[in-house]
């Protein structure tokens, strides 16, 4: 995966909230922002109506590996943040992948082969 930058400030993950572009699906949620530097971030957030902290735990490990498999061909600038739904630890993770992919190249930051 190379250089992956996470994003961790509350502020970082309030202003995508506030500004960003968001996608929706049935076990993922998507929000994107161009960002001022020449660095792809992410972050992911599970709450706790997920469920307890297996489900939670779960449900990042998913849409994490999702990431990876994708990560190479995000094009570079933008902050990303996934949020999981109440179904994401229970579906496998292709079905996150295929949502993923989805919702990147509807925001057209996914280089497309």
């Amino acid at each position: 995966m190379g250089k992956n930058v996470t994003l961790k400030e509350n502020r970082d993950f309030l202003r995508l909230y506030r500004k960003g572009k968001c996608y929706v699906s049935s076990s993922l949620v998507t929000y994107v922002l161009k960002n001022r530097s020449n660095e792809k971030r992410y972050g992911i957030t599970t709450s706790k109506k997920i469920g307890k902290a297996v489900q939670r735990n779960r449900a990042r490990r998913v849409i994490r590996a999702s990431l990876y498999d994708l990560y190479s061909d995000i094009i570079p600038g933008y902050d990303i943040v996934f949020v999981a739904r109440g179904k994401t630890p229970y579906v496998k993770s292709d079905v996150v992948k295929k949502e993923m992919t989805d919702h990147l190249k509807k925001a057209k930051v996914l280089r497309t082969a």
